[in-house]
């Protein structure tokens, strides 16, 4: 450890979110001790309804690209997109090892073969296990999620100790036997936590999160009066789920098939580990379901979101190429819908009907429990790990001040509160509790292979376009003569139907004329000329039918 000197103001801890707090995803927690800095989690969260064809939102890093030499691992809670998404692309910018459980790693490993990327530096811990980066020394705690190989961390630096929470529930009867490992949160505030992350998602919800073993019970129902398919749609890293799924399914003697390119990836890797344990007899490939009855067919499909390429969506709308929905059919949506989601599972829902299967959700059974813990296993960390400060996160603004109040009730200081912002720096030492300077930070957007490269005056085009269309004006002009030789052509894309609207096409292309009669036609007048055919055009459309295209002229060089 570096000596400070006798004059050197003391060191502190600074933490500051480049994600996942004020929203729920795109989980990214920076923890800075002198030259030592540890990320938790490097997560992605889904684009907003504005943000037309953005496939992924990641958090800008440029805080971290500044300071990269000085990053010393990326600690992952679990395997969740929120919280492993944005690898593959912050590895491009910070080179730093990955540091999870096995599971985690190797859902990671997966992405980052997608990306071709193969030197990454990864290194599984398992539960309990102490590792050194710098200045830090580093615990992961195990506790129950709706994924398997889920943990809290423990960061210890000179100053004290932080425990970041992950996600996590209290499940005193896990499918996997593996309770929560609460003594060891118990040991931490024994020997005194300096501060506590901790997610806040289901901070509304009062009482106790349901237990995984009663969506069991659920199941076994389900598959006793199944007579036909049975096909189940859930979340491909809901491990433990699908493994008890599956159990319920060999038992009425059915065999298993997985369609839907996360499921297939997910399920092979955990089988390839161990987590997910299904006989080799008992597989079907989607080429072969139609040589078995119905009645010995388990199928685990995605889309439990409604998503409009996944395997349930495609075969309710009969878009799937091996699989369609019969009316003996039984179908169970294992998931409660994501805000934002509704409208989509539900048109799903309404499809299913139509095509006469009997169908099975949340709000119809109990086929779904939530992997966060509500307020009494909150109340429970806080009361195991006795933080002196406390930073609500995971969640939208008003959980985290829902979350601050409920500390505020079990006797913490609000001032050793902090509900932090994006980017917000909070430093802290054993004795004092301070904000910092703001860090850049921001959302980045993936569209495709780009990165980055779609910011808001593209999604303000794409806003555009999507709500009023486009007209093209193509004219060609000769430089040297300075006079037009053809067009002007309108072209319109998303605004009106041309052979129906013979009259407004021809009256715009006289407007053009009109401008291109009375203008200077020589090259170096080419941007002005532009500029005044959008402004008489836009014009023009405006008045006649009111509407605002987006208006594009091309002029060709002849």
């Amino acid at each position: 450890m570096r000596q400070r000197s006798t004059n050197e103001a003391p060191s502190k801890l600074r933490i500051v979110s480049l994600g996942g707090v004020d929203e729920i995803g795109k989980n990214m927690y920076v923890l800075e001790y002198e030259d030592d800095i540890v990320v938790v989690d490097c997560g992605s969260i889904f684009p907003k309804e504005d943000m037309l064809g953005v496939d992924l939102v990641i958090p800008d890093v440029s805080y971290l690209v500044a300071k990269k030499k000085n990053v010393r691992g990326f600690l992952l809670t679990h395997g969740h997109e929120d919280h492993i998404g944005a690898i593959p692309y912050v590895l491009h910018q910070v080179d730093a090892p990955l540091f999870g459980t096995r599971l985690t790693l190797a859902l990671v490993d997966v992405k980052l073969k997608e990306h071709r990327i193969s030197n990454a530096r990864m290194q599984v811990v398992q539960p309990r296990e102490v590792i050194q980066l710098g200045q830090f020394t580093v615990q992961f705690i195990h506790v129950s999620h709706s994924i398997a190989g889920a943990c809290a961390i423990a960061i210890t630096c000179p100053e004290g100790t932080v425990i970041c929470s992950g996600d996590f529930k209290v499940d005193y009867t896990p499918i996997d036997g593996e309770v929560m490992d609460l003594q060891t949160l118990a040991a931490y505030g024994e020997q005194g936590v300096l501060a506590l992350l901790c997610e806040s998602t289901n901070v509304e919800r009062s009482g106790f999160t349901m237990s995984e073993l009663k969506v069991g019970e659920t199941f076994d129902n389900m598959f006793r009066e199944a007579k036909g398919r049975v096909i189940v749609a859930m979340f491909a890293s809901n491990i433990h789920r699908m493994q008890m799924v599956i159990d319920n399914g060999i038992r009425y003697g059915r065999r298993v098939c997985f369609i839907g390119r996360s499921m297939v990836n997910v399920s092979r890797v955990a089988m390839e580990i161990g987590e997910l344990r299904i006989p080799d007899d008992c597989l079907v490939d989607i080429d072969s379901i139609n040589d078995y009855d119905d009645s010995e067919l388990l199928v685990m499909t995605t889309g439990s979101q409604g998503e409009p390429m996944a395997g349930l969506t495609r075969m309710a709308f009969a878009e799937h190429r091996k699989l369609q929905i019969r009316p003996t059919d039984m179908v169970i949506i294992s998931a409660t819908p994501i805000p934002g989601n509704e409208k989509f599972i539900s048109r799903v829902i309404n499809q299913l009907y139509r095509c006469g299967a009997q169908v099975v959700y949340s709000a119809m059974a109990e086929v779904h429990v939530s992997g966060h813990a509500c307020q009494e296993e909150l109340k429970l960390m806080h009361a195991l790990t006795k933080p002196k400060y406390f930073i609500p996160v995971h969640g939208e603004y008003r959980m985290l001040w829902q979350h601050a109040e409920l500390a505020e009730r079990m006797g913490m200081d609000r001032r050793n509160i902090v509900i932090p912002e994006i980017g917000q720096v909070i430093e802290m030492t054993h004795d004092t509790l301070a904000l910092g300077e703001q860090v850049p930070t921001g959302a980045i957007l993936v569209d495709g292979l780009g990165v980055g490269d779609v910011g808001n005056v593209v999604l303000r085009d794409r806003k555009h376009l999507s709500e009023d269309g486009l007209i093209i004006v193509v004219m060609a002009i000769d430089r040297d003569e300075c006079k037009l030789v053809s067009g002007p052509d309108i072209i319109s894309r998303g605004f009106i139907y041309v052979r129906e609207n013979e009259d407004i096409i021809e009256s715009t292309r006289e407007v053009v004329r009109q401008i291109l009669e009375h203008s200077d036609l020589s090259g170096d007048n080419w941007p002005e000329l532009k500029n005044t055919i959008k402004d008489e055009v836009h014009r023009f459309i405006f008045e006649r039918i009111k509407r605002n295209p987006m208006i594009l002229p091309i002029i060709l060089d002849i």
